[in-house]
This record gives structure tokens, C-alpha cells and sequence, in this order.
């Protein structure tokens, strides 16, 4: 996600944004959008991330800026991209340009945190999720039918669903999709239905679950795929590494989670605590996460927590 913005006389003259993969840059769109392309060559290009110096499915940006003699290039954070990093800068300089590097570069690496976890990590920037009930269980033992028991309410829900719509790709443990056949997809939400990923060591899970129902794509790993030994966690992350999956939401259960929590392989946490009590169940992970966000929606608490150990970027 990039976005740019032309300046001259403390004006803005031309902006754009890179609207999705393959589809012109921002700086294209930025200086495209200039009418008078005379004032380019006093102007100022500020880009919230490396213009590109390589041809992909688009031509390097870098050039663009030096064949329109625009002279001050302002970058918020370099690309850990390896095709990039640092050489759009190198050839901007070479071209005789003025470059500033590093302006808001904590907002522009959070806007492209997912991006940058894969690029600089070779894994998925991950997300965990659970919801857990006043007294500490993600669900009650017994269950009628085979569905999920609601901690949260309405509105946590929907908010689950619009996180979906966010990520790439959604994870689930063997044992959730036998005990609640959930479908995973953003049905409260508009937007994109996330990969389904479901772990099923053995070939447990019946083809006829909600998984398998083409409302969106869905990758089975088993054994056949990876080990299920004491490196699981980094295991399942560079397998979809290799699948090219750049974000993930971990949606459980408890020992799906907790094998993420203890390899300390995650860069956000996100916990509802809802207003039910099972007094009896299964557990809700283990953590010790310092440093947390709380939020109301009605009765249910969100807990949200950052992993400092990948806190930081270069």
C-alpha cells in the first residue's frame, strides 16, 4: 500500500496511490495526475515508500521520477523488497536527485507491516484471535450440535468478519473444524473471503464440512505437507511462506494457539472476553503478553496486544 504526493510552492499539485498489484505505481499516478508538467522539474515528490528501480509488471518508478527532472524525493521507508531495497534510492541519488529517507517511518512501515514481515522474515505477518469467556474458557466441554457456542456478542462479530476481509488467509486447527464446522468466510462483512487454511495431521476432517464448500479457497495441510514435531509453528510458517500467503489470522483452538504462543511466532494478539461464564471447559490459551490496548463493545472487553520481540523493522 503506497501512496504519493507532488508538492511545489507548499501546493499540492499531483497525488495517486498504487491501487493493487500490477496496476501503475503510485508515483505514476501522482505524476500523471499533474496538469502542468512544467512544474515538475522545481517540485517535490514525497512516496511512503522506495520507488521501485526494477522492471516487475510495472517499469521502475525511480526512472520515471528522473526522466521528469523532479528534484527533491522525499521517502517515508526504504523497501526490504530484495529487487529494490535501496537501489531505487542509489539510482535516484546517481541521477543527481535530492533524497530524504525515513520521514514517518514508523507510520509508513505499519501501513505495509504484513509486507515487510514477508519480505525481511520469509513468513506471514500473523494475527491470533480468540475469544474467551469471564472465567477463562475458549469453549464449554459438552456441546449439542456442531456449531460454535457464542461468547461474544453482535457486534465483536461483525468486527471478526472485517478482520477477515484483512488478511490474506485464515488458520484453524483440526479440532475446531470437527467440533464447530465453521465456514470462515466475511459473510457480515463486504470484502474478500480470506484462504482457509485447516491443519488435519491425519485426514480427520469430513469432506462434507463447511471448509470444503468453495465459498473460498482452502489449503489442507497434513503430514503428507510438513512434520507435526515440536517445530510446528515455523513449520506451518514457512509452508505458506512458500504458498506466498503475506498475512495470516490464527482463529484457533486453544491448542492450535497456544503452539503459536509458545515458539513465540506471532506479531498480534486479539482477545474478546465476553460476559459468559462456562465454569467448566476448555481452556483459553496461556499467555504472559505485556503492554496491552483494551476497547468496549457492550458487555465484551477486546484485549489487544503487540510482539515487541519483531517490534521493529531493519
Amino acid at each position: 500500500m503506497v501512496g504519493s504526493v507532488i508538492v511545489y510552492n507548499d501546493q499540492i499539485i499531483g497525488e495517486g496511490w498504487h491501487q493493487k498489484a500490477g496496476c501503475p505505481h503510485a508515483e505514476v499516478h501522482a505524476i500523471q495526475s499533474v496538469k502542468d508538467k512544467s512544474l515538475l522539474s522545481k517540485a517535490t515528490i514525497y512516496v511512503s515508500l522506495e520507488p521501485c528501480s526494477h522492471f516487475g509488471k510495472t517499469p521502475p518508478c525511480s526512472d520515471l521520477i528522473i526522466a521528469n527532472k523532479i528534484p527533491n524525493v522525499i521517502i517515508g521507508t526504504v523497501d526490504p523488497f530484495a529487487k529494490v531495497a535501496g537501489n531505487g534510492i542509489k539510482k535516484l541519488i546517481e541521477a543527481g536527485a535530492n533524497v530524504t529517507v525515513g520521514i514517518l517511518e514508523d507510520e509508513c512501515y505499519e501501513l505495509n507491516k504484513r509486507f515487510f514481515t514477508f519480505h525481511n522474515k520469509n513468513r506471514p505477518y500473523i494475527i491470533l484471535k480468540w475469544a474467551e469467556s469471564n472465567d477463562g474458557y475458549i469453549a464449554p466441554n459438552t456441546r449439542l450440535t456442531q456449531e460454535p457456542v457464542w461468547i461474544t456478542n453482535e457486534v465483536s462479530r461483525q468486527l471478526v468478519h472485517k478482520w477477515r476481509s484483512e488478511e490474506q488467509a485464515i488458520l484453524v486447527g483440526t479440532n475446531t473444524v470437527l467440533e464447530d464446522n465453521p465456514t470462515l468466510t466475511t459473510r457480515n462483512w463486504a470484502g474478500n473471503n480470506p484462504i482457509r487454511i485447516v491443519l488435519d495431521q491425519n485426514n480427520k476432517i469430513s469432506k462434507e464440512s463447511h471448509i470444503f464448500d468453495n465459498q473460498a479457497k482452502t489449503i489442507l495441510i497434513s503430514k503428507n505437507e510438513i512434520p507435526f514435531d515440536e517445530n510446528l509453528a515455523s513449520n506451518i510458517a514457512s509452508f505458506l511462506f512458500e504458498q506466498d500467503i503475506q498475512s495470516l489470522l490464527i482463529e484457533g483452538g486453544t491448542k492450535t494457539l497456544q503452539t503459536f504462543i509458545d515458539s513465540n511466532l506471532w506479531d498480534e494478539a486479539r482477545v474478546f472476553k465476553g460476559a459468559i461464564s462456562f465454569n467448566k471447559g476448555i481452556k483459553a490459551p496461556e499467555y504472559n503478553f505485556a503492554s496491552s490496548n483494551k476497547t468496549q463493545l457492550t458487555e465484551d472487553e477486546l484485549v489487544t496486544f503487540r510482539n515487541h520481540d519483531h517490534n521493529h523493522h531493519f
